[in-house]
């Protein structure tokens, strides 16, 4: 459906990467030939960065009636061992394969017995695996519906202006650089792929491309505002920068605001099993918490937003009851985008919300924040802690930049709190100015200044790995 609306752009051109570009109609005839090449096997890996045969190979999974599953090409060679023995008979392609899908001929493509789009909306569109960052990388299944669910009732067919294009940074492993493909491609924005980010590369393209759209993971923005000496980045065009994946510190968030003058953000929250977004927080959320004189409005800068058209938010208590509003509980999801399956295996519960396993709260007006990982809750000496809530303590420092707060074994506590910061100071006045602003029980034991913080390519911070680090050396 998404493909053959598309494919009505003509000779328009759909997505340009590394100096090349495809026209809508060459995206289908492509699409249509690799869909023959894939008949006979089970599924296609792609393990490879982005690239132009990305929506190609995508497209002509979907007409094949195959699921298509794209690999973290930066794993080891264990892991990567691992993953592919889980599809045996799968077609992979690798960056040696890519340009061979762009070389056919099109009067085969063209054929009377060209593939059309599977209408089979329950079958398997996309197997994506997690980040693997606490255990065994598991593989959430994406059907059709849940994919169309997204992108129907987030978007308008062709709704975007003539010369409109989204710079897309983000792995396409990851479900964000998934579903921007399609949404981008259904909305009718140009799609200019970077292979690799670069703040200073994702400038100039920014401003070459007359990028008018663009999404980044926090670690990305970091980077792109640390790039930028002046208050002006100097990209006129672009209009929206959306950002998400992970926590991102609000120092960079208020930075960034400054130097896209002209931008409206948008910080959104989902995972993997939930087909990207379920909660955002839009550019007028952006400033009039930025402009705002009462606090609880003003702190909405923290916050992912509000849901999604066609997603339910829910909290819920220790004991599995809804929290009331402004209470601290467990994160449940609802609605027909909501995948939730692992296998043949779906986390769903008999009414269809899905655990989420995010801390998070719901303010009054329906703003969703989010407190971290429930397995990422430190508990000292019987009190529950959200290490979220001192790592905002923590970067609002003005010598520090990161922060993350780890929980390390302690025999009379149960755990110590142990924070590890990028930036500079002075330890004991790095703990005061906590314990002034939170409370004692919350302050870090310990306070380890490091270059930086160990993360995911998306900007995941690698909790386990700073643990095993603690553990170690602050026995």
């Amino acid at each position: 459906m998404i493909l053959e609306m598309v494919a009505s752009g003509g000779d328009r051109p759909v997505v340009t990467a590394n100096g090349r570009s495809l026209t809508a109609s060459d995206l289908l005839a492509r699409a249509r030939a690799a869909a023959h090449r894939f008949r006979g096997h089970p599924a296609v890996l792609y393990l490879s960065p982005s690239h132009l045969v990305y929506p190609v190979a995508l497209f002509g999974a979907a007409l094949a009636g195959i699921p298509f599953i794209p690999l973290n090409y930066r794993l080891g060679e264990r892991q990567l061992a691992r993953l592919l023995a889980r599809h045996p008979g799968a077609l992979v392609l690798r960056p040696a394969d890519l340009d061979a899908l762009l070389s056919a001929e099109r009067d085969a493509e063209e054929s009377a017995d060209a593939p059309e789009l599977a209408q089979d909306q329950d079958a398997v569109a996309v197997v994506l695996y997690t980040s693997g960052t606490t255990a065994e990388p598991k593989a959430a299944l994406l059907r059709h519906r849940h994919l169309l669910a997204y992108v129907l009732n987030t978007q308008e067919f062709a709704s975007a202006e003539e010369g409109d294009a989204a710079l897309v940074a983000v792995p396409p492993y990851h479900v964000a650089g998934l579903m921007n493909l399609l949404t981008n491609l259904y909305s009718g924005r140009r799609l200019v792929y970077l292979s690799a980010f670069d703040a200073g590369e994702w400038l100039e393209t920014a401003r070459r491309e007359q990028v008018t759209h663009a999404l980044v993971v926090p670690t990305m923005l970091a980077r792109i505002v640390a790039e930028v000496p002046t208050d002006d980045a100097g990209t006129p065009t672009l209009r929206s920068l959306a950002y998400g994946g992970a926590r991102t510190p609000r120092p960079v968030v208020e930075r960034a605001l400054q130097i896209f003058p002209g931008t409206g953000f948008v910080n959104a929250y989902g995972l993997t099993e939930t087909a990207s977004s379920v909660a955002v927080l839009g550019p007028d959320g952006h400033r009039e918490a930025l402009a705002a004189s009462d606090p609880a409005v003003r702190d909405r800068l923290g916050s992912v937003g509000r849901p999604l058209p066609g997603v339910e938010i829910e909290i819920r208590d220790d004991d599995g009851k809804p929290a009331r509003a402004g209470e601290t509980g467990l994160v449940f999801v609802r609605g027909e985008q909501i995948s939730g399956e692992y296998g043949g295996r779906s986390a769903l519960d008999a009414e269809g919300w899905f655990p989420t396993r995010d801390r998070g709260r719901l303010d009054a007006d329906g703003y969703l924040f989010i407190e971290g990982r429930a397995d990422d809750t430190i508990i000292r000496g019987g009190e529950n802690i959200a290490p979220a809530e001192i790592e905002d303590v923590l970067v609002a420092h003005p010598g520090i930049v990161e922060a993350a707060v780890i929980g390390v074994p302690d025999p009379e506590w149960g755990q110590r709190i142990v924070a590890v910061v990028v930036g500079e100071g002075d330890p004991a006045e790095v703990r005061q100015w906590v314990k002034d602003r939170l409370r004692s029980s919350k302050t870090p034991d310990a306070i380890v200044f490091r270059a930086e913080l160990p993360k995911t390519e998306t900007g995941k911070l690698l909790r386990r790995t700073l643990l095993a680090e603690l553990e170690t050396t602050h026995a």
